[in-house]
């Protein structure tokens, strides 16, 4: 059972393709009409501020290359695609773990609402720090991947339109569809436009438009799953707390746990074949999603109650 993820467990409702989505090149007129849904969806200006990719990870390098190298600083710990991506475009990088650290950068990256611990930078401070690098021509790039079930007031989605500020939205996490393959950065008019003609005509495959364009359309869909998985979160804090296993922070989609027991907790589920994610530079730390049906969910709680009962008969054990 894999929890190693922040992925939705529970995807958006599959549907059949029209044929025409595997047999023939997508049609421009399709892209245009996801860039309108898109910036709808995620409160971008216009369709003018939204650049499709067949997902973000193609198009990290690409923003990263927005600027002539430089120094780019990282908010972490985050993402190492992040630095890997900014020295692929060049740029000499460092990971900080100070906010304000991120005013001495050409390019500054940061993910928010942050992977793995879930925090948050309030949108003011964002866009302080947006002014400060737009004017000595440098670049803020933030990854809003959990957006989705974050606190949506705090996005700068519809603050792109004066430059400066790169938003990257992902679409397979919160609608449960990673192998879709479908990504969004939204930004200025002319950046977009530059990224656009980087991808080429064709750049996202006609299923994702399909899924693309009807997922993002579903605002009663995108509602009642923000509750369910609300729910759920909750539910999973309770489970892990009656073990005494302490939630640090996470999103609803994942829960983020840090204590000295997590090497024991992380070895012992997957003994029980339960995979939660682990961080070797940080070993204290774990990440564990939701499960995504009533056997994951007892069998997680099996689980624990195995590594609670073994932690009992042999205290130091989760100390090792």
């Amino acid at each position: 059972m894999d929890l190693s993820t922040g992925i939705n467990p529970h995807s958006y409702p599959l549907f059949e393709l029209p044929a025409t989505a595997l047999t023939r090149l997508p049609e421009a007129g399709q892209l245009r009409e996801l860039a309108e849904i898109a910036a709808r969806a995620y409160g971008a200006p216009s369709a003018a501020h939204v650049a499709a990719a067949p997902g973000t990870q193609i198009l990290l390098p690409r923003v990263a290359s927005l600027l002539r190298p430089g120094k780019a600083l990282v908010l972490g710990p985050t993402y190492a695609e992040h630095a890997r991506a900014a020295a692929i475009a060049g740029h000499a990088v460092a990971e900080v773990g100070d906010f304000d650290a991120l005013a001495e950068a050409d390019l500054a990256v940061l993910v928010n609402p942050n992977n793995p611990d879930g925090r948050v930078i309030a949108k003011s401070r964002l866009l302080e720090l947006a002014a400060r690098l737009h004017a000595k021509g440098g670049l803020l790039v933030v990854d809003e991947a959990f957006m989705d079930v974050g606190p949506i007031e705090q996005s700068l989605a519809g603050d792109v339109g004066e430059g400066g500020i790169v938003v990257l939205r992902s679409f397979g996490k919160f609608f449960g569809l990673a192998g879709v393959r479908l990504g969004f950065a939204v930004t200025d008019a002319l950046t977009t436009e530059r990224l656009d003609a980087q991808l080429g005509p064709w750049a996202v495959a006609g299923p994702a438009l399909e899924y693309g364009i009807r997922a993002l359309s579903d605002a009663a869909w995108q509602a009642d799953m923000r509750q369910r998985l609300a729910l759920d979160a909750g539910r999973l804090d309770i489970l892990l707390g009656g073990f005494d296993v302490p939630v640090a922070g996470g999103t609803s989609l994942f829960r983020y746990l840090s204590f000295a027991g997590a090497p024991g907790l992380f070895s012992a589920l997957g003994e029980q074949g339960v995979l939660v994610r682990h961080f070797a530079e940080r070993p204290q730390v774990l990440r564990i999603g939701l499960p995504g049906s009533e056997p994951e969910w007892q069998r997680l709680g099996s689980a624990l109650a195995a590594w609670a009962a073994r932690r009992k008969d042999a205290p130091k054990e989760s100390e090792q």
